[in-house]
């Protein structure tokens, strides 16, 4: 998830004013947030449709697929694409998910 959010970020978009992207994640009991923040770019990120030949545009159509929601917020000049995952509080197969060790 932030890998496809990230490299549409580097791919699409102008860089922060400090000429970065920005990353972040929030975990909460149940779910992750996940967020990337740019520059913002000459069009509105959208999961695409494309046909069986297309190379590309099927990333936003896995998150939206994957992520429980997921959208687009501005502010001001920078553009902030954000999803949010279910995260497991249970451990897993006896093994407590490496997130809750992180957050």
């Amino acid at each position: 998830m932030v890998s496809e959010l990230l490299s549409n970020a580097l791919r699409h978009a102008h860089p922060l004013p400090s000429g970065m992207v920005r990353v972040a994640w929030l975990r909460s009991d149940d779910h992750i947030e996940v967020a990337v923040s740019d520059g913002g770019a000459a069009t509105e990120p959208r999961a695409g449709r494309p046909t069986l030949s297309s190379l590309g545009g099927r990333g936003l159509g896995i998150v939206e697929y994957v992520a429980e929601s997921w959208g687009v917020r501005h502010d001001g000049d920078t553009t902030t694409v954000w999803a949010i995952l279910p995260a497991p509080s249970q451990s897993v197969n006896g093994q407590v998910a490496a997130l809750r060790e992180a957050g």
